[in-house]
């Protein structure tokens, strides 16, 4: 085997053909923190040209790599240590498989000669992780990492992308031998492109021309396929309204006419409507989720349901399709764009028309601040144009509802898993990816506290991520349910220091403490010129806005109902 330079392989190190495979798959970032099993690969990772982002934590790695992943579909990858740093990057593996993100995960192991023994700093990380990676790989010879290596990364991004660990015992590091690097990966019995058949186009358009109340519901995958212009095109030649689930937000502009903005628990009530009462429900890279439908059961009972996905497994597993087609979304929309079926459903839209009359995503002002009235300044002030990165909780949906997204990739969230924490180190990830983007990371006091430690990160890597806490000194979402199902009986869900006659703790001067500016706001007046203070200064930047809990996210489809008894006051 020669190089690119036409010379015979040398031999070298496991680590170094390790780096060597992560270049010829062309990253050029990764997010990687050091141990005993892994310092061979570190060592290695001085002779590349690659950029290597130490986190704070390996879960902020994770996450980090992942936000990198959602930012431009490009393979993230992520490093840790064996044993307690392998187990730190879980929660990171975890959210990227619910969320279909392609991610290489590498994990330093114990000498294979002490694997299964209860060595020090040994875990069975293949095991642990299994139910949630696409495929993982311990190896067990030096010589068996260029092709392993070619066949994680074509596993990550092909077909449904996901996450794939890589698993590499300190010995193999060691080893020396002559790599053989692949020209071409193929893997036997893994088919990840699917083929667009004729009748099935046929069938779709049969159910398009004879339906009356049509409805897109697009998920993540119209992403993913990067088939967002194909969706429009679609939508717009067949005039059929189209309503997003939150990973599939930013797939079709919000500000478009036909555009319903997203639905499920905390959707808009137009949306969930438009979905359920339908009599065609187009399923286009979505996995119906029992955020989106409530009991599978009662969901668009009276609709023909056409399920569109890359993933033959998802087809008929929450909700029967009538018409299932396993197939790159965006070849099946191309195809449909050739010959496109209109009708103007005059009555469709006048009723859709009248529940968006009716039932307007909108909050009652009180003179106070409000997180709705913080996150539409921002979206004002930004012209609606940036990356919005959220944590999980309250401040995610309201982050969904009242900023109006009009691009892929334009909102980032997590979006099955719903790990706190996720926010910040993502939108390091993502800000990494395109710096040439703004990156703002819109969390909770609770969720922000998680991967607090990466303010390190940026600080020493220069990255530049813009951060609004929507501080309401509790669980917000948790309690959220405790007030509409409890009582409002606290269990747990109060952050406060009553003690403290301050909000608990100071953000502002523990971004000071890493070298960030940052500024409180506690008054409604003063959002204004926050905002711009922290858009216009460089670097990175802390606002931590004060507001009472007193807000819900709503509107609000309690669990285990139906879009019939969905909460709007």
């Amino acid at each position: 085997m020669k190089n690119k330079k036409n010379e015979p392989e040398k031999p070298m190190k496991g680590a170094h053909i390790a780096v060597k495979c992560l270049e010829r798959a062309n990253v050029k970032t990764l997010f990687a923190y050091p141990g005993g099993a892994s310092l061979e690969l570190h060592q290695a990772l001085q002779d590349s040209s690659m950029r290597v982002i130490l986190p704070r934590h390996e879960q902020g790695g994770a996450f980090a790599a992942a936000g990198f992943a959602r930012m431009t579909g490009e393979t993230g990858v992520c490093m840790a240590t064996s044993g307690p740093g392998a187990t730190n990057l879980i929660t990171g593996i975890a959210d990227a498989y619910m969320d279909s993100i392609p991610l290489v995960a590498i994990t330093g192991q114990v000498h294979s000669s002490l694997i299964g023994k209860n060595a020090f700093q040994e875990i069975d990380i293949i095991g642990v992780t299994r139910p949630i990676v696409k495929h993982s790989y311990l190896v067990l010879d030096a010589s068996e990492i260029p092709k392993i290596f070619a066949e994680a990364f074509l596993i990550a991004n092909s077909g449904r992308p996901g996450p794939v660990v890589i698993d590499l015992p300190k010995n193999v590091q060691q080893q020396i031998c002559t790599p053989v690097f692949p020209e071409k990966t193929t893997i036997r019995s893994y088919r990840a492109d699917h083929q667009v058949s004729s009748e099935d186009i046929e069938k779709i358009k049969n159910a398009i021309e004879k339906c009356k109340r049509p409805c897109i519901y697009a998920g993540g995958g119209i992403i993913t396929s990067g088939a967002a212009e194909s969706l429009k095109k679609f939508a717009e030649s067949y005039n059929i309204p189209v309503t997003t689930t939150l990973m599939g937000i930013g797939a079709f502009p919000e500000t478009h006419p036909l555009s319903l903005k997203w639905l499920g628990m905390h959707g808009t009530v137009y949306a969930n409507n438009a979905a359920n009462e339908a009599d065609l429900l187009l399923a286009f890279g979505a996995r119906f989720d029992d955020r989106v439908t409530g009991p599978a059961s009662t969901f668009a009972v009276n609709a023909t349901i056409v399920h569109v996905d890359i993933d033959r497994s998802e087809i008929n597993k929450n909700v029967p399709a009538d018409i299932g087609v396993v197939a790159n979304i965006k070849d099946v929309l191309d195809t449909l764009n050739r010959k496109p079926v209109r009708k103007k459903y005059s009555d469709w839209f006048a009723q859709i028309n009248e529940w968006r009359r009716k039932f307007p995503l909108t909050y009652k002002e009180t003179g106070k601040i409000q997180p709705q009235y913080v996150i539409q300044t921002l979206c004002r002030l930004t012209n609606g144009e940036a990356v919005i990165v959220p944590g999980v909780g309250q401040h995610q949906m309201w982050s969904a509802q009242y900023y109006t997204y009009k691009h892929p990739r334009q909102l980032l969230a997590s979006g099955g898993l719903g790990a706190m924490g996720f926010g910040f180190p993502t939108a390091m990830g993502a800000k990494v990816a395109r710096p040439d983007k703004l990156v703002v990371n819109i969390d909770g006091d609770g969720s922000f506290q998680m991967n607090i430690q990466e303010l390190g990160t940026l600080h020493n890597e220069e990255i530049e991520v813009k951060t609004i806490i929507l501080n309401n000194q509790h669980l917000g979402m948790v309690a959220q349910w405790e007030d509409r199902f409890y009582g409002s009986r606290r269990g747990n869900t109060v952050l406060k220091n009553e003690r403290v006659d301050r909000p608990y703790p100071d953000f502002v001067t523990i971004a000071k403490g890493y070298m960030i500016p940052g500024r409180e706001v506690y008054r409604k007046e003063d959002v204004e010129d926050a905002i711009k203070e922290m858009l216009e200064t460089k670097g990175s930047f802390v606002l931590d806005v004060h507001v009472e809990y007193h807000e819900h996210v709503l509107p609000m489809i309690p669990p285990g109902k139906t879009y019939k008894d969905i909460l709007y006051e």
